[in-house]
């Protein structure tokens, strides 16, 4: 069965899912596994593949101090000619303290070659507001010569307001410019429960960039928005970017899909875009929705509208 044409998970128990397809034809993917204790990878030929894939946990969490509670939305990217995960973590003694780290590989096999730690991901010199509080989701892409860094931030504790925010980087792991506020949650549909901007992935088309993000608490009000920019404008420019004044995905209770977000993109055999994402196949859930393992990666093909813009529908 083809799960780029239908509604059923590509690889189960997986959240915050990201998919890389490599030059050697391989789809890459990670996700936070349900434990939220290590970083797991697998690869396939095919996006079909994936569920049934070899996994190899290519680091685990600390048992003490930072990078010991609450491993996170993990991504790989090849960039430089080396592998490099970014991930968010926490501490046991303080399970909110989340902020990103990188690892890299010592090899071109990142599944079985050796992982080093390089620590958190570190602000611009003379930067003293990035990474300094609840910080997690980040994410790199690229764009007229230049290698830009996503991510999310609360700036007054875990119960504060998520922001997305945007740098130049100046390496794999240092930004170059300061922090740049993307975008806050503005809307009813980011404000349920708590007020969230997260889980950014960034897509190109026709001239423009076009940034999703998810929105609200983890249950079945989570969602996703989308801002976008001329792929020529400064990106680090408030004036650059629009927002979506209502979710472009959201829970659909006709086909059983709760909570869909954090997704990310990919091409298939074909070369068509795709979304990855996760969701719930039920709305009731018991107890913490964060701790509960049943988000599922699948996948959509990504449609554009007359002028371009990406469309999300289920099928």
């Amino acid at each position: 069965m083809d799960t780029t044409r239908t509604n059923n998970p590509i690889v189960e128990q997986r959240a915050d899912p990201f998919v890389y397809k490599h030059t050697d034809g391989y789809y890459y993917f990670t996700a936070s596994v349900p434990s939220y204790d290590c970083i797991e990878l697998r690869r396939a030929k095919s996006i079909n593949e994936l569920q049934d894939a070899e996994t190899f946990n290519v680091w685990y969490k600390h048992e003490t101090g930072p990078m010991s509670q609450h491993i996170w939305a993990p991504e790989i990217h090849y960039l430089d000619g080396k592998w490099y995960v970014y991930f968010a973590a926490s501490e046991v003694d303080d399970i909110w303290k989340l902020r990103p780290y990188v690892i890299e590989c010592t090899g071109q096999n990142p599944l079985k070659d050796e992982w080093v730690e390089l620590g958190q991901m570190q602000a611009a010199d003379g930067d003293q507001k990035s990474f300094i509080d609840f910080s997690l989701d980040g994410t790199v892409f690229e764009n007229k010569g230049k290698r830009y860094f996503c991510w999310a931030e609360k700036t007054g504790g875990q119960f504060a307001a998520s922001n997305l925010y945007l740098a130049e980087m100046e390496s794999p792991i240092k930004l170059k410019t300061a922090q740049f506020m993307l975008t806050t949650p503005d809307y009813d549909w980011e404000r349920v429960d708590f007020w969230v901007n997260e889980g950014p992935a960034v897509i190109k088309n026709n001239g423009e960039i076009y940034i999703t993000f998810s929105a609200s608490a983890t249950g079945a009000c989570y969602c996703m928005g989308m801002m976008e920019a001329d792929e020529d404008s400064d990106l680090l420019n408030r004036n650059s970017w629009k927002k979506s004044r209502h979710p472009v995905l959201e829970t659909d209770y006709d086909k059983k899909i709760y909570g869909p977000g954090h997704n990310s993109f990919t091409v298939a055999e074909d070369g068509a875009p795709l979304s990855v994402y996760h969701a719930r196949s039920y709305e009731k859930i018991v107890g913490d929705p964060l701790y509960d393992p049943n988000r599922h990666a699948r996948v959509m093909e990504v449609k554009f509208d007359k002028v371009g813009r990406p469309i999300f529908e289920f099928y």
